[in-house]
C-alpha cells in the first residue's frame, strides 16, 4: 500500500489506482512476492481542495432473510498551504446466507442433555441422573443466516510539506471484523437421512471468527536532486481467532477416537485457533531522477516481527460423562478407561507457538537505455532472515495439566535473488520484452508432537520447513492501435523446494513441507477494444499448467505422497475474463454508464495428497452487471453480483474425510462435509454524493 508493505487484509476505499506486477518480484519486494505484487496507491491528502464524499449501499443476497448495508465517508481538509488531512472510514453489515440446521443446544458452554422426560438441561444440572448423562443424547437447534459479516474500518493521513523538496505523510489505519460463521454448505444428509438444503451446513457447533488490525506508517520523501530518497517506517498489530467444528473429523471412520473416548453420547470437538503478531518495518529507497541513459533504484529493508499462534481443541462435556461412568461402573461403555473418574479440563490438544522473525535485505535495480528503443534492466536482492521458535504442544486433558514451552531449532536463511529484463520498442506502438526474475518465501514451523500419546515418528523432520524459491522466464509483447490495447506473454516458472500442505505420517496433523520441485507454465492474453466511441470491450485469457516435476515424498518416513506430474492444488488450467462497458451522455453533466463482466475458471483440486481429503472442484463462472447514473456531484448505481447465481466451489472437505456418524456415535446427527462457496447472487443499490 503506497510504499508500506502490509501483512494483513484491509478493506480499502480511497484508492487512486492499482498496480499489478506479474511474476516473481523478489528483488524489489522480498519474501512473499513469488507470484507477483499488487500495489494499492492511495489518494494522498490534497493541500488545495476541501472535499467530502459520502457513500452508502443496500443489497440482498439470494438465500438470505436479511439485507446487506454499508456506509462510508471520505474527507479531505487542507491545513494551510503546507499541510492537509485526509480521512476515510465506514462500516459493513452483511446478513448471512448459510443455515446451521443441526446445532447442539448449549448450556454452560456444553451440549445439553435430553432427559428421559424429553426436556433439555445443562449437563451440569444436579437433577440429572448418572444414567441420563452417560446414555442420553443432546437436543438440537438451528441458526438461520449464520455467516453474518460486520466490519468497521478507518484510515487517517496527515501530509506536511516542509519545503519544496521534503514532505512527509503519517498514516493510521484500523479495521475490525466479526464473522458469524463459515460460508460453506454440506451435501448429502444427517444420520437420520434428512437431506440438506442448498444453503445448509451440518456442523453441530457455530464457527465464528474475528480479527483486529492496526497499522501506523510514516513516509518521508526528500528530493535530493540526483535522486529521491524515501524512508518508510511502519508498525502493525494484528490479532484474530476463529472456531471450527472438528467433530466429524473424528467420527468419520476413525475408530481410535472411539477407543479413546468410548461411548460418549454427545461427541463434540470444538477448536479455537488464533494468532497475534506485531512488527516493525523500516525501508529506505533511493530512486534516480536523471534523464540520462541510466535509471536506478537502491534500497535497504529491515523487519522485526513477533508472532504467536495457538490451536486448542475442547471435548466439551467429557468431564461430566467420565464422572457419570465412574458412578455407573461396568454398564457404562467407558468404564475402566484411563480418564474416567478424574477431573478433566477437556483440552485434548493444546498448541502454542511463539516466534520471532528478523529480515534484513539490501537491493537494487539498474536500467541502461542502450538506445531510444532498447533497454536492459538488472537487479538483485541479498537477504538474511532468522527465525526463532518456542513451542508448547501437548494433550492436557486432566484438570491442572499444563504444557511447557520447548525451544525448537532456529532457522537462518540467506540468499541472493536476481532479475534481468530486456525490452525492445519495435515501434512507437509495439514493444517486445524478455524477463528472468526470482522470488522466495520464508520458511516456518509445524505443530508436530514429539512426545505423548500422539507422538509422530521422526518428528524432527516435520517440525520445520524451509524457504522455497521460484525462477521465472517470460517472453511477451505489448502494443496498441488507435482503437485497441493488447498484451501477450508466455511464461515458465521453475519452483524449487515448494511449500505444500500435507499431513503427518501417523496421526495426519496438518503441516507444510518442502517438496523437491514443481513448475507452472502457460500463456496470458489481454486486450481492450474501443468498439465505438462509447462502447468498450475487455477480454483476457490465461492458460496455466501447474504440476510437480518430481515425486513428493514425506519427510518422516520417505513415503510417496504424490507422483511427478501431479496437478498442483488451487490452480485452474483455464481462466477467462470478459467485460463490456458503455457510456451514454444524457445531457450536459449527466451520463449513464453500464457494464457487464464475466469470469470463468476451469476445474481445480483442493489437495496434492491422493487421500480421503482430496476433492475435485468443478469449473464455474461469475457474471456481474451494473448501471450507474453519474453527475458532477452524485452517482446512483444498480448492480448485480453473481448474476446467474452460480455456486462456485473454492475449497472443500469431502465426505470421505469429514462426514456424518459412521455407526459408533449413534447420537451424533451432524455432518461436517462441506464445500466453501462463492457469494450467491446479490442485487443492490448504491449512492454517493461529493461536495
Amino acid at each position: 500500500m503506497d510504499s508500506t508493505p502490509i501483512f494483513a487484509n484491509f478493506l480499502l476505499k480511497d484508492i487512486e489506482r492499482v498496480e499489478v506486477l506479474r511474476g516473481p518480484q523478489g528483488t524489489l519486494y522480498g519474501s512473499g512476492a513469488m507470484g507477483g505484487t499488487v500495489r494499492y496507491i492511495m489518494n494522498k491528502p490534497d493541500i488545495e481542495e476541501t472535499m467530502v464524499k459520502a457513500s452508502t449501499s443496500l443489497s440482498q443476497t439470494d438465500g438470505s432473510g436479511g439485507n446487506n448495508y454499508s456506509a462510508d465517508v471520505i474527507l479531505n481538509l487542507p491545513l494551510g498551504d503546507k499541510a492537509a488531512f485526509r480521512f476515510s472510514g465506514g462500516t459493513v453489515d452483511n446478513a448471512g446466507v448459510i443455515d446451521y440446521v443441526n446445532l447442539y443446544e448449549l448450556a454452560d458452554g456444553k451440549p445439553v442433555v435430553k432427559t428421559d422426560d424429553g426436556s433439555c438441561v445443562s449437563v451440569k444440572d444436579p437433577s440429572l441422573t448418572a444414567e441420563e448423562i452417560a446414555f442420553n443424547g443432546s437436543c438440537y437447534t438451528s441458526r438461520e443466516d449464520a455467516d453474518t459479516v460486520e466490519i468497521t474500518h478507518a484510515r487517517a493521513a496527515l501530509r506536511v510539506d516542509f519545503s519544496d523538496s521534503v514532505s512527509a505523510i503519517a498514516t493510521y489505519q484500523t479495521q475490525s471484523d466479526e464473522i458469524g460463521a463459515r460460508r460453506a454448505v454440506s451435501l448429502g444428509g444427517n444420520l437420520l437421512g434428512d437431506s440438506y438444503g442448498d444453503d445448509d451446513l451440518g456442523s453441530t457447533m457455530l464457527e465464528p471468527s474475528e480479527r483486529e488490525v492496526d497499522l501506523f506508517s510514516l513516509e518521508v520523501e526528500a528530493d535530493l536532486g540526483f535522486a529521491t530518497l524515501t524512508s518508510t517506517t511502519s508498525k502493525y498489530e494484528h490479532t484474530g481467532n476463529g472456531w471450527r467444528d472438528n467433530t466429524s473429523l473424528w467420527v468419520t471412520g476413525r475408530d481410535w477416537f472411539h477407543w479413546l473416548y468410548t461411548g460418549n453420547p454427545r461427541p463434540v470437538a470444538h477448536v479455537d485457533a488464533g494468532y497475534s503478531e506485531e512488527a516493525l518495518v523500516q525501508e529506505f529507497r533511493l530512486v534516480s531522477n536523471s534523464d540520462g541513459s541510466v535509471d536506478w533504484v537502491a534500497g535497504a529493508y529491515y523487519m522485526d516481527q513477533e508472532r504467536e499462534t495457538y490451536n486448542l481443541s475442547y471435548l466439551l462435556g467429557l468431564d461430566e460423562y467420565g464422572r457419570a461412568c465412574a458412578d455407573i461402573g461396568a454398564a457404562c461403555a467407558a468404564d475402566g478407561q484411563w480418564w474416567v473418574g478424574y477431573s478433566l479440563q477437556e483440552t485434548d490438544f493444546d498448541y502454542t507457538r511463539q516466534e520471532t522473525f528478523e529480515d534484513l535485505a539490501v537491493y537494487g535495480e539498474l536500467t541502461y537505455h542502450i538506445s531510444d528503443s532498447f533497454h536492459l534492466t538488472g537487479g538483485l536482492r541479498w537477504f538474511n532472515n532468522a527465525l526463532t521458535n518456542d513451542t508448547a504442544l501437548g494433550f492436557p486433558l486432566f484438570a491442572g495439566d499444563s504444557v511447557d514451552f520447548e525451544e525448537y531449532p532456529d532457522q537462518e536463511e540467506d540468499d541472493i535473488q536476481f532479475k534481468l529484463n530486456a525490452s525492445w520498442d519495435i515501434s512507437e506502438s509495439l514493444m517486445a520484452y524478455a524477463t528472468y526474475s526470482e522470488g522466495f518465501r520464508r520458511g516456518g514451523s509445524n505443530a508436530v508432537p514429539c512426545g505423548g500419546f500422539f507422538v509422530e515418528p521422526n518428528c524432527e523432520a516435520a517440525s520445520t520447513y524451509g524457504k522455497d524459491t521460484a525462477q521465472n522466464y517470460e517472453l511477451g509483447l505489448k502494443g496498441e492501435t488507435d482503437r485497441a490495447r493488447y498484451s501477450a506473454n508466455v511464461f515458465y516458472v521453475d519452483w524449487q523446494d515448494p511449500q505444500l500442505n500435507t499431513a503427518t505420517y501417523v496421526w495426519a496433523f496438518f503441516m507444510a513441507q518442502n517438496g523437491d520441485s514443481a513448475a507452472t507454465s502457460g500463456l496470458e492474453l489481454d486486450a481492450e477494444f474501443a468498439l465505438t466511441d462509447s462502447l468498450r470491450l475487455h477480454a483476457g485469457y490465461t492458460y496455466t499448467k501447474a504440476e510437480l516435476t518430481a515425486d513428493l515424498v514425506g519427510p518422516q518416513a520417505g513415503n510417496l505422497i504424490a507422483e511427478d506430474g501431479h496437478q498442483l492444488p488451487g490452480i485452474p488450467e483455464n481462466v477467462a475474463t470478459i467485460a463490456l462497458s458503455h457510456r451514454y451522455f444524457i445531457s450536459e453533466g449527466m451520463e449513464l454508464a453500464s457494464r457487464i463482466g464475466g469470469y470463468y475458471q476451469s476445474q481445480t483440486i483442493n489437495s496434492v495428497q491422493d487421500t480421503s481429503i482430496q476433492d475435485e472442484h468443478d469449473a464455474f463462472s461469475l457474471w456481474n452487471a451494473s448501471a450507474s447514473l453519474l453527475t458532477d456531484s452524485w452517482v446512483l448505481s444498480l448492480y448485480a453480483k453473481n448474476l446467474l447465481n452460480d455456486e462456485g466451489v473454492t475449497g472443500s472437505y469431502p465426505s470421505a474425510y469429514m462426514s456424518t456418524d459412521t455407526g459408533i456415535f449413534e447420537n451424533y446427527y451432524g455432518n461436517n462435509q462441506r464445500q466453501y462457496i462463492t457469494t450467491p447472487r446479490t442485487i443492490g443499490l448504491s449512492a454517493s454524493y461529493t461536495f
